[in-house]
């Protein structure tokens, strides 16, 4: 577990082109010497804007994509066509023009594929089908999250159980005081096995959650806080995120 740093960016296009960067200076390596890489995507305006910057990256093409394996930390469970799915907004963003097989990219399933209590085990399985010795999901080398006013990460939101939870890897979410109401997303032991962790933020509504994680780890109230790597733990955000 590692403490966070705090890297400001002034704006939301500079932010979202030196995460892209940084991750792009992270694959890169990692690829092109024989080794794969498992990321873990995010959703929401940031998320999707590091995305978009990474296609249009002039290093983008270092990456050996084909070695690269994209999942997400949450997912709405909606139809695959519908436009909230963290899924089709990442595939417009940038992975649709990546060569990448399509093996590698590891959507959770949408509303149509069956029940939503069997979308979270499927997902489940196949994380463990990547899975070592360290545990039933793989290591991610980077997992990028979203942050949100009410601090919250993935569909872990303030207040509710599942912030808490250890005995499983993705949990199906009901009642989500954020819409869509149904959702599945990662625990947060998944998310801390990572190598690095990366809060990406921005916007003066997101200042509050800013400061819940600077002041440390306190799950019932700002999930945010208690998101860790094992090598390295950074707020990207910019000015008004930043306070």
């Amino acid at each position: 577990m590692t403490a966070p740093q705090f890297v400001v960016r002034p704006d939301k296009a500079d932010l979202a082109a030196h995460v892209a960067d940084r991750l792009i200076r992270e694959l890169e390596p990692l690829t092109t010497e024989g080794g794969e890489a498992h990321v873990s995507l995010t959703g929401g305006s940031m998320g999707i804007a590091t995305l978009a910057a990474v296609a249009e990256h002039d290093a983008r093409d270092e990456v050996a994509w084909t070695r690269v394996h994209f999942w997400w930390s949450d997912e709405r469970f909606v139809p695959r066509a519908d436009g909230e799915r963290n899924s089709r907004q990442a595939r417009e963003a940038l992975l649709d023009a990546l060569d990448i097989p399509d093996v590698n990219v590891h959507e959770p399933w949408a509303s149509e594929d069956g029940s939503l209590d069997d979308a979270a085990r499927a997902y489940a399985d196949e994380l463990a089908a990547f899975g070592d010795e360290r545990g039933a999901f793989p290591a991610f080398d980077v997992c990028l999250l979203g942050v949100g006013p009410d601090a919250h990460i993935a569909s872990l939101f303030p207040g509710r159980d599942e912030i808490h939870a250890t005995d499983a890897v993705v949990l199906p979410v009901r009642n989500s005081p954020k819409p869509p109401p149904e959702r599945v997303t990662f625990t947060l032991p998944v998310i801390n096995a990572s190598a690095r962790v990366w809060l990406v933020v921005a916007g003066s509504d997101k200042a509050e959650a800013v400061e819940k994680i600077r002041r440390g780890p306190d799950p019932d109230t700002a999930p945010a806080s208690t998101a860790h790597g094992l090598l390295e733990t950074i707020v990207f955000a910019d000015e008004t995120a930043a306070g």
